[in-house]
């Protein structure tokens, strides 16, 4: 099912989404809050970061268009998240109180199957994640990446993929010349 899919349900359960334009560089969630809510990437692209300390931080995930996404460390757990979501450009979110959304998740069976496979599908991104994290090698890494993901080579800039593939940008462009 579709993130549109999902809002116009959300609609029609009586749940109005807020609508939010976020500039390139403004903070949707920073770290050190609490999650109080869930984000429908309607347009537009962010990454998900955490911050390493003495002005550093690693890039460890994307959303675009019709991703649903939230700090889910925050979200799960109630306490305060490690991890930062920003706009990479100009985006446009349906924003959704926890609240509402864990009442709309247990409103039927249906929606409870629904939230287990996007938590599941989470959880899976989340392991190659960090299969990627433990490969050496630049090349296998972005060949990985690359299989993957070829929207994320369409939709964020440079600098963030090599961030995220924990490589220099010049090594990224090395790797995609070759």
């Amino acid at each position: 099912m579709d993130t549109q899919s999902i809002i116009q349900q959300l609609e029609e359960f009586g749940i109005a989404p807020t609508v939010r334009v976020f500039k390139r560089g403004d903070y949707i969630f920073r770290s050190g809050s609490t999650a109080t809510e869930v984000y429908f990437i309607k347009e537009g692209s962010v990454l998900v970061s955490c911050d390493l300390g003495q002005d550093m931080e690693q890039v460890i995930r994307f959303g675009y268009a019709g991703s649903l996404i939230t700090a889910l460390d925050t979200y799960l757990s109630g306490k305060a998240s490690i991890y930062s979501i920003e706009a990479i450009r100009q985006t446009t979110v349906c924003i959704i109180e926890r609240e509402a959304m864990e009442r709309f998740w247990s409103s039927s069976p249906e929606r409870q199957q629904l939230w287990k496979m996007i938590i599941e599908a989470l959880v899976l991104q989340q392991m190659e994640r960090e299969i990627d994290l433990l490969i050496a090698e630049p090349k296998l890494r972005y060949q990985r990446v690359l299989a993957r993901s070829p929207q994320l080579f369409q939709e964020v800039p440079q600098k963030y993929i090599a961030n995220y593939l924990r490589m220099t940008p010049e090594t990224l462009s090395r790797l995609q010349k070759s």
